[in-house]
């Protein structure tokens, strides 16, 4: 039996607002990964992140794990994590589980970044990369990216 591999794919908005597109399984096998990249873009000041969840067709536990931490993570830096995209099977997965109670769940990625709180620092950097943002935004949907 071969396990999915999972694909992430980082879009940098702003210094401080990611957005994480996930394609493949969330699970235990792939997990570690993610939070990987998760914990990475913490690392590089980014407290806001936006998880595109429209590619994950299975997470089990620990791929709720990973969520719940980075969460936490985001809140101890005054930060948010933001779901969208969610397919039926996940929605149903995170409202069993409360964590789309207590978790912002948006229809797609630009929903969940113009609900982020904007803070001086957002506004900064808004006006050098406003053009850019937009089409940063535009490439994080599903699909290959041409070279």
């Amino acid at each position: 039996m071969s396990a999915q591999a999972l694909n992430v794919e980082v879009t940098v908005v702003d210094p401080e607002v990611a957005v994480v597109a996930v394609q493949g399984d969330l699970d235990a096998d792939t997990g570690t990964y993610l939070h990987h990249q998760l914990a990475n873009q913490l690392v590089h000041g980014r407290r806001h992140l936006v998880l595109d969840l429209r590619a994950v067709p299975f997470m089990d536990s620990s791929g709720l794990g990973i969520i719940i931490r980075a969460i936490n993570d985001t809140k101890r830096v005054d930060g948010s994590v933001r779901l969208s995209a969610l397919s039926p099977a996940l929605r149903r997965l995170l409202d069993l589980t409360g964590i789309s109670v207590t978790t912002p769940v948006h229809a797609d990625p630009d929903e969940a970044l113009a609900a982020i709180p904007r803070t001086p620092a957002h506004a900064a950097a808004e006006p050098e990369g406003g053009a850019s943002a937009d089409a940063d935004r535009a490439a994080t949907g599903p699909g290959p990216r041409s070279a």
